[in-house]
Parts: C-alpha cells; sequence; structure tokens
C-alpha cells in the first residue's frame, strides 16, 4: 500500500470511529508501528487530525483564528450557552472563560442580573457593560488569538479570586485525551481559573465533541460537568458517557 493511500485510508478510519490507536491499525494492515507512526506526524503537521498517546483523535476545528471561530457552528454554540446561562444564580460568583460561545452566554443573561462576573476576556467584559452585574477583569499579556489575558500577571491576579462557578471554554473534548486547547499559556491559566472555583462547567458546542488539540487542560475527572450539544447517539458523546463524567444536554 502506497503512503497516500495509507494516509487517506487512517482519514477515512479516523472519521468513522473518531480515533485510531496506531498499534491495532499496523497490525490490521501488516505493517510497523513506526510506519503508522510517521503517517500520524505527518497529518498532525497538515492539521487533519491531533497525536495523542497511542495514536491519534481528530483535530479541532475550534483553534482557528477568532474571526473564523465566530462562524463555526453558531446555533450549537447558542444552544449551549442557553443551558449554561441557566447555571448562574442571582448573587453568585461567576468566572467567565473567553470565546464565542461565552459571548454567546453574555447575550442570553438578564440585563438586570445581580451577580459578579470576573474574566480574563477584554470581549467579555466589554459585552457585559450594559449589564447590572459586577464586572471584575483579570489583566495580564494578551495572547490575541483568543482574546484572553495570560502570563504571569494574570495568573497572579486569578490566584486572588474565588468564585462560585466557572464557565470554561476548550477547543476539544474528548473521552480519552480529555479536554485540550491550543495554546500551552492559555491552558495553564485555564487551569488556574478552575482552581479558583467551586464548580467547572465545561462549554461543549458540537465541533468540540470527540475532537482534540495539542496543549491538556484538565482531566474529566477534574471538573464539575460538561454542558454538551449533541444529538442522540452521537458516538463521542456517549463515549464520554462511559467515562462517568456528569453530562447537561441543550434543549
Amino acid at each position: 500500500m502506497l503512503a497516500i493511500e495509507r494516509r487517506e485510508l487512517l482519514l477515512r478510519r479516523l472519521e468513522r470511529d473518531r480515533r485510531i490507536v496506531a498499534k491495532e491499525i499496523a497490525t490490521e494492515l501488516g505493517l510497523s508501528e513506526d510506519s503508522i507512526r510517521r503517517d500520524l506526524r505527518d497529518l498532525a503537521a497538515e492539521g487533519l487530525l491531533t497525536r495523542v498517546y497511542g495514536g491519534a483523535v481528530p483535530a479541532s476545528p475550534a483553534v482557528a483564528d477568532y474571526a473564523a471561530r465566530t462562524q463555526i457552528a453558531t446555533a450549537s454554540k447558542h444552544r449551549v450557552a442557553a443551558t449554561a446561562a441557566d447555571l448562574v444564580r442571582p448573587g453568585s460568583t461567576v468566572i467567565l472563560d473567553g470565546g464565542t460561545t461565552v459571548l454567546a452566554l453574555v447575550q442570553q443573561l438578564p440585563r438586570s442580573l445581580d451577580a459578579t462576573f470576573i474574566t480574563h476576556s477584554p470581549t467579555v467584559a466589554a459585552a457585559l457593560i450594559e449589564h447590572d452585574a459586577e464586572v471584575i477583569v483579570l489583566g495580564g499579556r494578551l495572547f490575541k488569538h483568543s482574546a484572553v489575558t495570560v502570563g504571569a500577571a494574570a495568573a497572579e491576579a486569578a490566584n486572588r479570586i474565588s468564585a462560585d462557578l466557572f464557565l470554561l471554554g476548550v477547543t476539544g473534548i474528548h473521552a480519552t485525551a480529555g479536554l485540550t486547547t491550543g495554546d500551552w499559556d492559555e491552558a495553564a491559566m485555564k487551569r488556574t481559573l478552575a482552581s479558583r472555583a467551586a464548580e467547572t462547567y465545561v462549554l461543549g458546542s458540537a465541533e468540540k465533541i470527540g475532537a482534540a488539540s495539542r496543549h491538556p487542560v484538565l482531566a474529566l475527572d477534574e471538573i464539575t460537568g460538561l454542558i454538551l450539544d449533541a444529538p442522540a447517539g452521537d458516538p463521542a458523546a456517549d463515549e464520554l458517557r462511559r467515562t462517568g463524567v456528569r453530562i447537561v444536554t441543550t434543549g
């Protein structure tokens, strides 16, 4: 089998099974694991998948630039946002992550809501200007790709706060790879924010379910639950359910 044929087969198998186990497919094709790993490295370099221990999973489209992400799965993000908004209680203190799903969430919140919001996203903070709620912005180096602050100053500010709830955005939600994102510093900031909240829920629009990015944020057993927009019988969502993580579905 030619290399291009192997890679086409790997991509078809990834689309069907939502993961590739290098050892299993090497045995199936009568090839060495090294050959399959080389193919996976090449495909990962092209952004067509994300390598994980022992194989690969689908790459998340949510790592695109900020402007492009505003056009991805917009209806799904609004369904997730509407469900997440129900978790925000009057009088509570809530950490809001950055990202387009959180911006959709802000649109769902009553402007008269009595709450305190803490965010490291200037765009999320700006969206809350017309709300009655108190808004606290965590400063630091601006990571322009996601329009959030990161780095030592942002982490130091985050370590001085505490909250009832953190609504966390990631680019990948996978049963084995866990919760992932595309940048190392951003992943570290998300972990710091999660450590400051009593509960952490992850916002999971359709394009993130069953996908993964390069940098781990948290394991599934380190969060309170997932808010997922997935149809009944979705194999990636079913695999997440089998891990035992709490799942809140939209609709």
